[in-house]
């Protein structure tokens, strides 16, 4: 997810700065951007002087003392401790009126203000995988999130070619909260023996869905995709619907968490 937030703001005219503290995950942002841009240069969506141009907007960094910007949003685990101390580190080496963004999919962007310094100036960026083609972003304003930084997000997304949406900060937002059911129902079709995840996904596409829900969630990741479901299932009161799958349990257990292992429910 971060390396294609990275890629978007890059092929929107902004230096970029892409920073993680794990070289190996480094480079294999690098290798994943420079596909999807030889792909867009493939389609002849771009020239490849513009390839060219684009991957030299980025500058990949394991030190976080060279994340030095007006504008940053992390991409990191769905913890609130780990963000919070990730906005802080960024805040003690930037000016007082850089932004923060997080990207969460299911953390109250709230919960996170409360931990940081700065809480007027975070607020929620909620991207959808894959970033560079999904349009959507969802725009939330936490409860101390100043007026003028959600506008500024909200304009930001435009500059980046996204349509954004103005959220509340509520348990999994608009389209986690919705789509939730999609994955959630569709394992119950398998654990109960109705249907088999390959015909789910068969008949879903068949209706108009762009993908099914098993082969979404083998391209999101089993592991954020189950800590989505716990999460909602806590903010719920443990309501029965949005309790976790044994099949998406039992994956993430064994490791089998989709594209990014080669093995889901899918063979990669």
């Amino acid at each position: 997810m971060g390396s294609g937030i990275a890629q978007v703001a890059a092929q929107n005219g902004f230096a970029t700065i892409l920073f993680d503290i794990n070289e190996t995950v480094l480079e294999k942002a690098k290798l994943s951007i420079q596909k999807n841009l030889q792909y867009l240069v493939g389609k002849q969506k771009i020239s490849a002087e513009q390839e060219e141009y684009i991957y030299s907007r980025i500058n990949f960094v394991t030190d976080i003392k060279a994340c030095v910007a007006d504008f940053f949003i992390e991409a990191i685990v769905e913890k609130i401790e780990a963000k919070a101390a990730i906005f802080n580190q960024l805040a003690d080496i930037n000016n007082e009126e850089a932004i923060f963004a997080t990207n969460t999919s299911s953390l109250f962007v709230s919960a996170i203000q409360n931990n940081i310094k700065h809480p007027h100036r975070v607020a929620g960026m909620h991207f959808f995988n894959p970033a560079p083609l999904m349009k959507l972003v969802e725009v939330v304003k936490g409860q101390q999130t100043g007026d003028d930084i959600a506008a500024d997000i909200y304009e930001l997304c435009k500059k980046l070619g996204k349509t954004p949406v103005m959220c509340k900060d509520a348990p999994g937002f608009i389209v986690n909260r919705v789509a939730r059911h999609y994955y959630l129902e569709a394992m119950k079709l398998v654990e109960q023996g109705i249907a088999t995840f390959e015909s789910v996904d068969e008949i879903m596409e068949a209706t108009g869905f762009k993908m099914g829900p098993f082969k979404l969630m083998d391209l999101i990741g089993m592991d954020i995709n189950l800590a989505v479901t716990q999460s909602m299932y806590e903010a719920f009161d443990k309501e029965e619907r949005f309790t976790p799958s044994k099949i998406q349990i039992d994956k993430v257990a064994n490791g089998e968490l989709g594209r990014k292992t080669g093995k889901g429910f899918y063979q990669y």
